[in-house]
């Protein structure tokens, strides 16, 4: 399993970007994957890197259909080969579940 956090937003469209990120979440939401929308990113559970960059991708497609003049792309990535780590598991490691 692979965990991803993703920002991606338009830096070129003024001060409100929500319905950019709306966009991006409906596609995170549509591609089946487990995922966690927080006020400043979403986690995505995804079974392999190429399946979270194929959502990243998506999204990033939509924003240039959007006709955005500049894309901004945050992503972190946790890629746990000692056992498996999930959202839930690394939010009960800190009591948060």
């Amino acid at each position: 399993m692979v965990i991803g956090e993703l920002s991606i937003f338009p830096t070129s469209e003024g001060a409100s970007v929500s319905k950019y990120v709306k966009e991006a979440i409906g596609i995170i939401e549509s591609s089946g994957l487990k995922h966690e929308t927080g006020g400043m990113s979403t986690t995505i559970e995804a079974p392999d890197l190429e399946t979270l960059f194929d959502v990243i991708k998506k999204c990033h497609e939509a924003l240039l259909k959007m006709d955005v003049k500049r894309i901004h792309i945050d992503l972190k990535v946790d890629h746990r080969l000692d056992k498996e780590a999930t959202i839930e598991s690394k939010l009960k490691s800190i009591n948060k579940r």
